[in-house]
């Protein structure tokens, strides 16, 4: 399907359901398809964000990933309260550069994304709003960092150090005025790094991942035993965890296929972050909502793909946050080097 195609049909997603909830305010487009052309053909391991502003209501239960003829969406709701100014967009790392995007805005009867989008885009590479967005970025990065609890589940836990240290990417994403994407984040951030010459400091951050020397065989190892498990998790899911359409037949081709397509380009290693983090949610439903017999059987996939980015432990994780969290320094500073005189 065409990107042009794709974006009528959130259209009508939009005019026939988001356009009926009470306090709409709009909708506009965030993520990958803003950087498509009209022609460019979708993946079938992309889906097409929609974002709905709502004005003095509640937004709704996060919707998530759901099939509208014949194309993947996945919806998401903010309260218009919570950008009330185009600063209050500029200043935030993934909000900005959607209203930035030409052609982003969806629909608009009250004209207020119209007038925010024309002041963001205006500003958005101003130099001091990219170091804002860069400063919330480290700070999403220290708040993860600083979120592992020993009380908690091993998976929980590995799921925050994973984000964590997955938003060194985010940050120079951001100083480079691109997409913070979130699956393709590794990959994204090596183009980005090749572009200016610095492929040295994309082997650092798969180093920090624990990655850099991580084999495509491995990859694909490990890309099995998730199948199985992501298999496993959708079918028994019952707790509506907040990324319970990402684990689903739904969501399936992102995920799983997702991650093949990856590999098969060279990108093995960039493909791990996303493959670590889908396995940590499928054990976190399997270890909520599955049988005995069943909870602990996918255990030990989880725990060798840790294992090959050397975490075996809770103190590993520790010193993995630590350490990560450490860095954020040097990120911060090859973040300052991609643009002049920042």
């Amino acid at each position: 399907m065409l990107a042009e195609d794709a974006k009528h049909t959130a259209r009508r997603w939009v005019a026939d359901e988001a356009g009926e909830l009470p306090g709409f305010e709009g909708a506009f487009h965030t993520g990958s398809i803003n950087e498509l052309p009209d022609e460019a053909e979708i993946s079938e391991s992309s889906d097409v964000d929609v974002m709905v502003m709502l004005d003095g209501s509640d937004p709704p239960r996060r919707t998530g990933k759901f099939v509208y003829r014949g194309v993947l969406l996945e919806a998401s709701y903010i309260k218009s309260e919570w950008f009330p100014t185009p600063e209050s967009v500029l200043g935030h790392y993934h909000m900005a550069g959607a209203f930035a995007a030409p052609g982003s805005i969806v629909a608009d009867p009250s004209g207020r994304l119209s007038e925010l989008h024309a002041a963001v885009s205006k500003n958005f590479s101003n130099c001091r709003w990219v170091h804002k967005r860069l400063e919330h970025a480290e700070a999403n990065a220290i708040r993860f960092l600083r979120s592992l609890d020993d009380s908690e589940e091993f998976h929980d836990r590995a799921t925050a150090w994973l984000f964590g240290t997955g938003v060194m990417t985010h940050m120079l994403l951001v100083a480079g005025l691109e997409n913070p994407t979130v699956r393709k984040r590794y990959a994204a951030a090596r183009s980005l790094l090749e572009e200016h010459g610095r492929l040295d400091f994309h082997e650092t951050l798969l180093e920090q991942l624990g990655c850099a020397r991580t084999s495509r065989e491995r990859v694909e190892h490990h890309l099995e035993k998730l199948a199985e498990a992501f298999d496993a998790a959708k079918e028994i899911a019952r707790t509506p965890f907040f990324f319970a359409s990402d684990i689903s037949d739904t969501a399936r081709p992102i995920a799983i296929n997702g991650s093949r397509e990856m590999i098969e380009a060279g990108h093995h290693r960039e493909a791990v972050f996303w493959m670590a983090a889908t396995y940590a949610r499928c054990r976190k439903i399997l270890h909520t909502d599955a049988p005995g017999e069943i909870k602990s059987d996918f255990a030990p996939g989880f725990h060798e793909l840790l294992a090959d980015l050397g975490v075996s432990s809770s103190a590993d994780l520790r010193e993995r946050a630590k350490r990560s969290e450490e860095f954020l320094p040097r990120v911060r500073e090859v973040a300052g080097s991609l643009r002049d005189g920042f």
